[in-house]
Parts: C-alpha cells; structure tokens; sequence
C-alpha cells in the first residue's frame, strides 16, 4: 500500500523588521499502513482552520492515531488539545495523558511509527527538533517532513536564511539537514512549498 501524504497548511515566513517576524509552520496529513497522522499543529488562532482543512481530507481529530510536531515553538504546536484519542510525540518527548517519557532518542535516534514511517531524532534548530521519514509516497518516493530543520527551499543556497531564523546547534543543524536530503527524495520545510532534493 502507498502513503499518502497531504499539506494541511503551507508554513511562511518572512521579517517585517530587524527584530519581528510573521511566521506559521506547515501542517501535513500523512495516511500509510492504516495510520494517520498529522505533523504539527499550526498556531493557537489556526484551530477552525485546521479542522475544516482537515475535514476537506475526510479526516476528523479522532481519526488521528499519533500527533508529530517537530519543536515546541508556537507556530509548530498551537493546537495539540485538538487530539486527545492519540499519542503525542513533541521534540523528543512522547506522551499521552499524564504519562511522559523524556529524552526518547536517548537510546536510539529513530521511532518507528509503521513500516512505512519513521520518527527521527534531528537535532540543530532546537536541541529537541525531530522529523518524519515517509516511504512509498505514490509517484514521489520518500518524503522527509522536517519542521524548521530546513526554513525554505531557498535555503539550500543561502545558509543565513535558516541561522537567521534561529538555530541552537548550526554544526548539528547541518550535520541533520544532510542526513534528511541523503534519506529523501522530497522536503516538505517548515515555512514553504515542498520541494526535490536535488544532488
């Protein structure tokens, strides 16, 4: 069976001064092997949008079998009380009600997720910042869905776009953004359109 893999919301982002952003992060829909899941949340003032958006794909919050969001930042995580049927995996932290493991890629650098999704540990924008690795995407192949690891298509050729955005680790940063564009043949970034990786 392929995955299926749709955006909810495309992210932005842009600087309307020296020291203010206007900024909101993708949302993404991912159907594989009788899971569905949604990667990040959007913001707090988002929720009518993403459950209309959502239901534009047949899918209600309570269809949802795990919630991924690459980072705490707001713009990533602004309306997680939407899906309390499932499990959350936020940065490196799984819960699901008042239970919490911490540090969960302490031992190991992915989660496994079904045969055709994997969780991983992809540190550098935030120290607990983490992407999800989807396979058989029909007639794309792999697609790496990454938060702000990668700000933006454009950033492949301009490294102050994404250190201008904020990164807490930029060796590890780089260090991840290589290993995402090596695992994948597409990025979905956390503030634009989806785009090829290119050699």
């Amino acid at each position: 069976m392929s995955s299926r893999v749709d955006i909810i919301k495309e992210g932005y982002s842009r600087w309307l001064s020296a020291d203010t952003m206007a900024a909101n992060g993708t949302s993404t829909l991912i159907r594989s092997n009788h899971m569905t899941v949604v990667f990040d949340t959007l913001s707090p003032w988002d929720r009518q949008l993403l459950t209309d958006r959502l239901s534009t794909f047949g899918v209600t919050p309570e269809d949802v079998n795990a919630l991924v969001c690459s980072h705490t930042h707001t713009d990533h995580i602004g309306n997680l009380n939407l899906f309390t049927n499932c499990q959350h995996i936020v940065g490196d932290h799984v819960y699901k009600e008042d239970v919490f493991q911490l540090n969960a890629f302490q031992q190991k650098q992915t989660i496994d997720l079904s045969p055709d999704m994997q969780i991983v540990s992809t540190p550098g924008h935030t120290k607990d910042s983490i992407s999800l690795v989807v396979k058989n995407v029909d007639k794309l192949g792999t697609i790496g869905i990454c938060g702000d690891l990668f700000e933006c298509e454009a950033d492949l050729l301009d490294d102050n776009i994404w250190i201008s955005a904020g990164s807490e680790d930029e060796s590890l940063q780089r260090q991840n953004r290589r290993l995402m564009a090596g695992l994948c043949d597409y990025i979905i970034p956390g503030h634009g359109p989806m785009f090829r990786v290119k050699p």
